[in-house]
């Protein structure tokens, strides 16, 4: 009798077995498109067989454990190359729009404003008496002054749309850094039983990667499953089963998003906004900070040193009155913030009649001073007496379409690394479907199999309890 109920107790474990494997084959076929899940499976050991005599009767399988298939240094290194993803993806991307402001292919742009400021005194030198050719002059100048605000302007969208993702990512790094903190604990509830967290530990894994393209992170795990997670080398965002949020609020300082972090409610603030090198909260810090303001320092040298030689040839000159010359332009009191505030003379603007075009007074077609006027568009003015308005202008518009370049080619670069590793990852732990119908079809013929055994045992012990009315 207790052979066969033996029999019976392998038969049903067998069923459990197949069950369970059935069950597990499922949730893989279920999750095969759900981002970050690993592939899991049903591990089968023997179970403890029993003593009898000089022979030990084995007592059929048992399921140990559902394990996922994951290689936990891949998964690190893929959560670095989405940091480096991360970077590349808000760099190239805020590039792109800078590179757009100084597009002349699709719009009028600066150059050709100021092309035309300068032929407008050619043509003032040609005809030094003419109001028409002076009214040209003054609305070339307010054309040109135009579009050095609208650069400006531009420019500090970018950068104020930039302020605005930068809060965004921030909350969204909050959001997951919580999750994190969650999943830690729930992590410790289930695996201090003895039982792997399958799901909890890949959904963590995809937060940890989700978290690192945004902002570069560190991370550790402890002996008891529980990760921390760093930002930008100083802040602790989880530690166990709690989570610091980050702030970002403009200050008055610069006019600027920063980031800021404190370890508890009453504690100080630390800015750590020159922290972030790495995922796209860096890589949109590094075009704000240095790409636009190098830019924008670049327009306002160039607005401030043409009004200022303009302005100087200008009052040596004397108006179609005969009266000595006034400030072309509204001198900016400094070069910060010259494009903005650049403007063509009140005094013109009421009347072109005093533009000047001759050096003496009185003299009928003097072209003097247009004629220099129209020559400092060759004259090299800029860089110490280097380079002339043009060359300075192109070589900067040069300089940002390399780099805008360049960042396009390392975007596309990693994004092949990360596929690449991505693909890797996915012949380890994703789901197939034809490995799983294999998988299913073997466990439904062990089921099969597993009930013949109970029924079989089940015949035998009928026989024995026939025998017995016998």
């Amino acid at each position: 009798m207790s052979k066969i109920s033996s029999m019976m107790d392998v038969g049903k474990r067998s069923l459990q077995n197949s069950q369970t494997a059935l069950q597990t084959v499922s949730h893989n076929i279920a999750n095969k498109s759900t981002e970050g899940f690993s592939r899991q499976r049903v591990e089968l050991q023997t179970n403890v067989p029993i003593g009898e005599g000089n022979i030990r009767i084995g007592m059929g399988a048992k399921a140990g454990q559902i394990s996922r298939t994951n290689n936990p240094w891949l998964e690190k290194q893929i959560q670095k190359e989405q940091t480096s993803m991360g970077f590349q993806d808000g760099r190239a991307e805020s590039l792109a729009r800078v590179e757009q402001v100084y597009n002349e292919q699709v719009n009028k742009g600066l150059n050709q404003y100021m092309t035309q400021f300068f032929n407008s005194f050619r043509e003032l030198s040609n005809n030094p008496e003419s109001l028409a050719s002076r009214t040209m002059v003054r609305e070339a100048s307010m054309q040109m002054a135009e579009d050095f605000k609208r650069v400006n302007t531009q420019l500090r969208d970018i950068q104020d749309d930039v302020d605005g993702q930068i809060v965004n990512l921030s909350e969204q790094i909050n959001k997951m850094t919580k999750e994190i903190a969650t999943l830690n604990e729930k992590i410790v509830q289930v695996e201090i039983q003895g039982i792997p967290a399958n799901d909890e530990r890949d959904r963590r894994d995809l937060l940890l990667k989700q978290l690192g393209e945004k902002v570069e992170i560190s991370w550790a795990e402890g002996s008891n499953g529980q990760v921390s997670v760093t930002a930008g080398n100083t802040a602790i965002l989880v530690s166990g089963s709690s989570a610091t949020d980050l702030k970002a609020k403009r200050t008055a300082e610069r006019n600027r998003v920063e980031i800021f972090y404190s370890q508890d409610e009453y504690g100080s603030d630390f800015k750590l906004t020159n922290n972030f090198k790495g995922g796209k909260i860096g890589g949109l810090l590094d075009v704000r900070d240095n790409i636009i303001e190098d830019a924008l320092k670049n327009v306002d040298e160039l607005a401030y040193n043409l009004a200022k030689e303009v302005n100087t040839l200008h009052i040596e000159g004397h108006d179609r009155y005969g009266k000595p010359g006034v400030l072309f332009f509204e001198m900016p009191e400094q070069v910060a913030g010259a494009s903005e505030k650049l403007s063509v003379n009140q005094t013109l603007m009421q009347d072109v009649g005093r533009i000047a075009a001759g050096n003496k007074p009185g003299a009928q077609g003097d072209n003097t001073i247009s004629n220099m006027i129209s020559s400092l568009q060759h004259r090299q003015v800029m860089q110490d007496g280097t380079a002339t308005f043009d060359d300075f202008y192109n070589s900067r518009v040069g300089e940002l379409g390399t780099i805008t370049q360049r960042a396009r080619s390392t975007q596309e670069a990693q994004k092949s690394i990360l596929e690449q590793m991505s693909g890797i990852r996915e012949s380890i732990s994703g789901v197939s479907l034809d490995e799983e119908t294999t998988k299913m079809i073997e466990m439904q013929k062990m089921y099969d199999a597993s009930a013949r055994v109970i029924r079989t045992a089940d015949e035998m012990l009928d026989t024995v309890l026939n025998l017995k009315r016998l």
